[in-house]
């Protein structure tokens, strides 16, 4: 008996009259539409929470990174020759010189930190203040760059920069004036009094990260200095490498050249913890999504059976015209793996559209639901971030055609093992 080439035009128009027969004609059309569905809304939903998990670890990592130093550079407390604590920098133009020498390394910024009360407009609110240069300033990506700003960050040296969170609690705008309380003030007899600081608002910037436009205020280097009481000092110094990702192996050679009792402290060492707890629960979602992956492709299974149980008189005619068990095995193949296909297919393209549209997407749903479904103050980002990878399309994709392709085998297996006799003994 000669042999057929596998896949032949006949096994695919067998299994397309097989797949869009009626229940009545002994075939299995609702089935068939559940188990589409079911395919293509689990592939859906693997691939937009891929999307959106990948789109809050780049946007994490890229306002950590946009905002903030990549290593910091401070004093360990120590006692100097005379007794006193040390916790400044003071030869600190010599000291940044170093730091920049290290091959690597593309910004060493000396900087003045502290935090205080800042008030305006009868309101008050505490802030981290920042004292920078105006040079320096210039090599923060995202605060010369931000999602939104107003005023020219050229204007710096005339008063102060402050985030769109602290402008939106204190009320201000542009040429306002911020009135900063420290409570690290000037000594007296009777004690310590506040130092109090007025300036006017000449840049407002908002990165998108909660946490730091609500808290974060950039005044020039000289004003920091005098107000913090840090004539001549600096408290640390911010440092930019050229790849982030191997910033610890700068540690030994930023130490190095701060000279001895220096300490330096990493992004990673500040973030790493929850970058990694968030690539945890990128694993587990991933697992539980394949799940619901598996539980929509035994939908192909259960209807398969119903199939082949409801042809066992045409496998057995089939047969006894010359069909060969690959041939019968490949027919009922084809129709399994067609809905997988079809269904994997139609996942992907609504979970593309998905993490494309998520913005008007989620901005509709806020509407609907009231608003306040997202709370930047809780989520620390000002919108629900998406961010489409081909290797996360590509892993949904492989796991929904081999779950679809793997157990589509075993029913099609018990459709060619058919014996044509048992099969049309009764008919």
């Amino acid at each position: 008996m000669s042999t057929t080439a596998p896949f032949a035009r006949f096994e695919w128009m067998i299994a397309w009259r097989y797949l869009r027969a009626k229940r009545r004609e002994g075939g299995v059309s609702v089935m068939t539409w559940i188990s589409l569905i079911g395919i293509t809304l689990a592939v859906f939903a693997l691939i937009a929470t891929l999307a959106v998990r990948t789109g809050f670890r780049v946007e994490f990592t890229n306002t950590i990174l946009g905002a903030n130093a990549h290593a910091s550079v401070y004093v360990s407390p120590h006692l100097d020759g005379d007794g006193r604590t040390v916790t400044t920098f003071k030869n600190y133009d010599e000291t940044a010189t170093e730091l920049k020498a290290v091959p690597g390394v593309v910004r060493a910024a000396p900087i003045v930190n502290g935090q205080v009360m800042a008030s305006a407009n009868g309101r008050n609110t505490g802030i981290q203040v920042l004292g920078q240069r105006y040079e320096d300033v210039l090599g923060i990506p995202l605060v010369v760059e931000p999602e939104t700003q107003l005023g020219e960050l050229s204007n710096f040296d005339k008063g102060v920069a402050i985030g769109v969170g602290i402008a939106r609690e204190l009320n201000l705008a542009l040429g306002d004036k911020i009135t900063l309380i420290s409570p690290d003030g000037i000594k007296t007899v009777v004690g310590t009094s506040p130092r109090v600081g007025s300036y006017e608002v000449v840049y407002i910037f908002g990165v998108g990260r909660w946490d730091i436009d609500k808290t974060r205020v950039y005044m020039p280097l000289a004003e920091a200095q005098s107000f913090f009481n840090r004539d001549g000092q600096v408290d640390e110094f911010e440092v930019m490498i050229a790849d982030p990702d191997k910033v610890d192996g700068f540690v030994d050679q930023l130490t190095l050249a701060a000279g001895p009792n220096s300490l330096v402290w990493t992004w990673k060492n500040a973030s790493g913890g929850f970058l990694r707890a968030l690539e945890m629960e990128d694993n587990i979602m991933f697992i539980i999504l394949s799940i619901l992956v598996l539980i929509a492709s035994m939908n192909i299974v259960s209807g398969l059976i119903m199939l082949v149980k409801n042809k066992g008189r045409d496998v057995g005619i089939l047969r006894t015209m010359g069909l060969t068990q690959g041939s019968i095995l490949r027919v009922f193949f084809i129709c399994g793996a067609s809905i997988g296909l079809v269904g994997t297919a139609m996942g992907v393209i609504l979970g593309c559209l998905f993490a494309i549209y998520i913005d008007p997407i989620f901005g509709f749903v806020n509407t609907i639901a009231g608003g306040g479904v997202w709370d930047p103050s809780t989520r620390l980002l000002s919108h629900l971030p998406a961010k489409l990878e081909l290797g996360d399309v590509l892993s949904a994709v492989v796991l929904s055609l081999g779950l679809s392709f793997g157990i589509t085998y075993f029913p099609a297996r018990r459709a060619a093992r058919m014996n044509p006799v048992e099969a049309l003994r009764y008919e």
